[in-house]
């Protein structure tokens, strides 16, 4: 791109690190009026959308490995119950950080979506077929996130 090309196109557009860093700079100094609110709203909804598909992964994550270790006890290994552990360890940190997420992820643990995702990877890992497991999600939000609660056990 040459120079003259990037003078005239937006920071954000060229380089959203160091527009980033501008904006915060800005809003440091008092600068409200100079701010990109456009794209500075943007980026927010953005955060927000990747702060909900982490959560929403990480669930998904927890309930491949709750399924495998209650319909695959024979496999059952150190590497799955540390999988659970973490994954539970990393949701309880997400919404301790962000407590407005916590009735987020109880709608969450009941979406049907989720427990399908999280079903068609159990399958695909464990060789078990789909209807192999229930076809809706056996597991409450408190019971997912309970550090005692070892489904199969």
């Amino acid at each position: 791109m040459n120079k003259a090309i990037l003078k005239q196109a937006p920071l954000y557009d060229v380089d959203r690190l160091a527009w980033l860093e501008n904006q915060a700079a800005l809003a440091r100094a008092g600068r409200s009026g100079a701010l990109d609110l456009e794209n500075l709203a943007e980026e927010l909804d953005v955060m927000v959308r990747s702060e909900r598909r982490e959560l929403r992964n990480r669930l998904v994550v927890l309930l491949v490995h709750l399924l495998k270790h209650e319909f695959q006890p024979a496999m059952r290994s150190g590497s799955w119950r540390g999988s659970i552990v973490e994954q539970r360890r990393r949701i309880r940190d997400t919404i301790e950080e962000s407590p407005s997420l916590r009735r987020w992820f109880a709608d969450l643990a009941a979406d049907p979506a989720v427990y399908t995702d999280a079903v068609e990877q159990a399958a695909a890992e464990t060789g078990l077929p789909p209807n192999a497991f229930p076809q809706i999600c056996p597991y409450g939000a408190e019971s997912i996130m309970d550090p005692s609660f070892w489904p199969g056990a």
